[in-house]
């Protein structure tokens, strides 16, 4: 049978019906931001060739309502998976920040699953470790040290730490909050059976309390500190963690078979996060953006989540190496510290810790060690540089006094291995906690020889301990403001020098935090 055949104008139709289909095909698609994403993810490679073989697909991670993941999440262009992500684009998976700000609800999304890593504080997480053993929690990296986000309020009246003695605070128990309470009052050597805790759900509610004038005080986040003062005639932020620098430390933490199966995957994660931390911490152009993501992401207004930024110190790669312990010159705050630390605090409080397991079973140095960033911008943080100190700051009220008995031989002020000792266990990890603030050290002596005499003497014995710390522990000189008393500031009740104890109680050191 003969064929019937096309003749030119049929040839050109058909090639033209062809052309218009695939025109139409192709607007679909770029209206189509599925579409587009579908055929990105079946074809793309990273900059170095890697194919999305071996990753997860979308890696899903909790958080609150903070601003210290602002380093993940302006690297990743938001808080939803996306193609516009820097992890998509050069490490080839996509990134999903669940904001689950119900702590309870967070853990549970940890426990099925639904979240791959979830935050966590470092100082209150001995209280939790235990419940969730069976998961085998691995702390991964930290993301941040708080830093003026976490505060306490308090009522007219309230000027320094001894006076919340008696005092109803309202705080939410075994976290962040609870931690900066314990150590604050320590500072003053005090603890928490010497004021009236008001446990709340969260720091929120404790916002709400002290606004309602139901209690004297309250530990809260940023910017409800602000809003407090502003409420409440006469009050005031007693302190907050712009001085503490080094209590509140926020991690990421995964599970030990997750991180097995996809270690690679993770230290591409935080290689980019510590990029977007980088970029954040060296430009404010840069805040400015990831106030925008967070401001969508959180549902806040921008503003806040601007403030929110700058109330932490988001964690470089310098950073996460000193707190990992891998940077055998740091002096400062590990995390193994603040772990270990806290797990004592809770345990003496009566909050059972027995269940936390040793900080080497619980943390992984992988991530960070394996990872290689040069350049400024990843270095770790420097310490707070101190103008030289005048009579202003000698004179200045101190937010917090504690006493520690140092004892030195009849007429020297050398201090042997025991002083070092009892100041390294009682006063050093508080220097160190309140990074900020400046250490005022105050000599004191009995009444026993010529006054002048136990002025000059009781000043260098001051001056001997701040030289100890300076050496030792690498503490900035100009931080230190020595004063030598002598006889003139018995302790109360030991004013005559009346027995042998008043007399040891009068031959002490005095360390003070001064605000500046």
């Amino acid at each position: 049978m003969a064929r019937a055949k096309l003749t030119p104008f049929s040839k050109l139709l058909i090639v033209a019906l062809i052309l218009g289909g695939l025109y139409y095909l192709f607007m679909q698609l770029r209206d189509n931001p599925d579409a587009q994403e579908k055929i990105e993810e079946l074809t793309s490679k990273d900059k170095g060739g890697k194919t999305k073989d071996g990753y997860k697909d979308v890696i899903n991670i909790g958080v609150v309502t903070w601003g210290g993941y602002a380093g993940g999440q302006y690297f990743n262009e938001g808080f939803k998976a996306n193609t516009n992500s820097r992890f998509y684009k050069d490490y080839g998976f996509k990134v999903n920040f669940e904001v689950i700000d119900d702590f309870d609800a967070s853990r549970d999304a940890f426990k099925n699953g639904s979240i791959d890593l979830m935050w966590a504080t470092i100082d209150a997480f001995p209280t939790e470790v235990e419940g969730l053993s069976q998961y085998q929690p691995q702390v991964v990296f930290q993301a941040d040290w708080s830093r003026g986000g976490d505060a306490i309020v308090a009522a007219r009246g309230i000027n320094k730490v001894s006076d919340l003695r008696g005092k109803k605070i309202a705080v939410a128990p075994m976290t962040p909050s609870h931690s900066f309470l314990i150590w604050l009052l320590e500072a003053s050597d005090m603890t928490t059976k010497d004021v009236q805790l008001v446990e709340v759900p969260s720091a929120i509610d404790a916002a709400d309390s002290f606004k309602s004038n139901t209690v004297d005080a309250a530990v809260v986040w940023s910017p409800d500190d602000a809003d407090c003062v502003a409420k409440v005639a006469g009050a005031k932020v007693l302190e907050s963690t712009k001085n503490a620098t080094h209590i509140i430390a926020d991690v990421f933490v995964s599970k030990k078979e997750f991180i097995e199966t996809h270690k690679e995957q993770l230290q591409d994660l935080y290689e980019g996060w510590m990029i977007g931390a980088s970029e954040l911490n060296s430009s404010d152009s840069n805040k400015r953006k990831a106030a925008k993501i967070l401001a969508e992401g959180l549902s806040q207004p921008e503003d806040f989540c601007y403030d929110a930024i700058n109330n932490v110190r988001l964690a470089t790669h310098g950073d996460n190496k000193d707190f990992f312990g891998l940077n055998p010159s740091y002096s400062g705050v590990t995390g193994e510290d603040l772990y270990n630390k806290m797990k004592v605090k809770y345990n003496n409080l009566g909050y059972s810790t027995v269940g936390a397991k040793s900080w080497r079973l619980l943390s992984t140095k992988d991530l960070v060690n394996k990872t290689t960033l040069s350049g400024n911008s990843h270095n770790a943080e420097q310490q707070k540089q101190f103008t030289a100190v005048d009579e202003t700051l000698e004179k200045k009220e101190s937010l917090s006094s504690k006493k520690v008995s140092i004892s030195f031989r009849t007429g020297e002020y050398q201090l042997d291995e025991n002083s070092k000792q009892l100041i390294d266990l009682q006063f050093t990890p508080i220097a160190k906690a309140f990074a900020n603030a400046r250490i005022r050290i105050e000599g004191n002596t009995d009444n026993v020889g010529n006054r002048s005499s136990n002025v000059a003497l009781s000043k260098k014995r001051a001056q001997s301990v701040a030289d100890y710390l300076e050496k030792e522990h690498q503490m900035p000189h100009n931080r230190f403001i020595i004063l030598g008393n002598g006889p003139d500031k018995p302790v109360p009740g030991c004013e005559r020098n009346q027995n042998a104890d008043c007399k040891s109680k009068n031959r002490r050191t005095d360390f003070e935090l001064v605000v500046d």
